[in-house]
């Protein structure tokens, strides 16, 4: 398969004789193997982003750091509502004052900045451990660079994309790998991030920002592209 991957996806589900409320005695582990391509189809060199507002995708106290079938179950919803919108994927914020940025319906977030620096959330018991987060913090800390794991918020997100403190976002997982983002919309309100966005003084004859179709992404060669590639195969 041209560009394609081998996908690999354990699971595990409960197989006991059982018909009850209980944690199972018995279960069944299995392997997927499977031939896939890009995740995201549309082609786009970045994806946009849809904000819920609405929607939570976990709460401290329950299963959110766990890759379970519940947590995607939750995520359907405002998944459905950003795709309706026109966008490929939901950012989910944190269930207490949806302030922070958590993650993505499926894959972690890393945000890029000026200094060269990098900010993922915090591993709070709401976001998943992903692999693919802890390979890309590995190695860009192994290239010398300053990798934060803390809280951002959406607010922080914008104004730092708006002032070009931010560079580049993307989101990350074993089926997503490395995907750029490129616009994100929260309610009636939206902001372009790094090549998308509006370059400063450059207006058109209604003296309104000219925006830019985002070109890709390129994350900084200091982390390393072929190392990132193969640690990701």
């Amino acid at each position: 398969m041209a560009g394609g991957a081998l996908y690999l996806r354990p699971f595990m589900y409960a197989s006991e004789v059982f018909l009850g409320v209980k944690p199972a005695a018995e279960y069944h582990f299995l392997v997927i193997a499977s031939p896939v391509g890009n995740y995201f189809k549309s082609g786009a060199p970045a994806i946009s982003l849809w904000v819920s507002d609405h929607y939570t995708r976990a709460a401290p106290g329950g299963t959110g750091a766990a890759k379970c079938g519940g947590n995607y179950a939750s995520s359907l919803v405002a998944q459905r509502e950003a795709i309706a919108k026109g966008h490929d994927q939901v950012v989910f914020l944190d269930a207490a004052e949806h302030r922070w940025i958590e993650e993505l319906g499926g894959m972690n977030m890393f945000f890029v900045f000026a200094d060269g620096s990098l900010v993922t959330p915090p591993l709070t018991g709401t976001i998943l451990p992903g692999i693919t987060r802890d390979a890309i913090i590995a190695l860009a800390r192994d290239t010398g660079l300053t990798v934060r794991e803390e809280p951002y918020a959406i607010d922080q997100w914008q104004a730092d994309a708006e002032s070009g403190k931010l560079t580049e976002s993307f989101a990350c997982g074993t089926a997503a790998v490395v995907t750029p983002v490129g616009k994100v919309t929260r309610g009636q309100g939206s902001f372009t991030i790094g090549a998308a966005r509006p370059r400063t003084g450059d207006r058109d004859a209604q003296g309104q920002a000219r925006r830019y179709p985002a070109r890709p992404c390129r994350r900084p060669a200091r982390l390393g592209d072929a190392a990132l590639r193969a640690a990701l195969q």
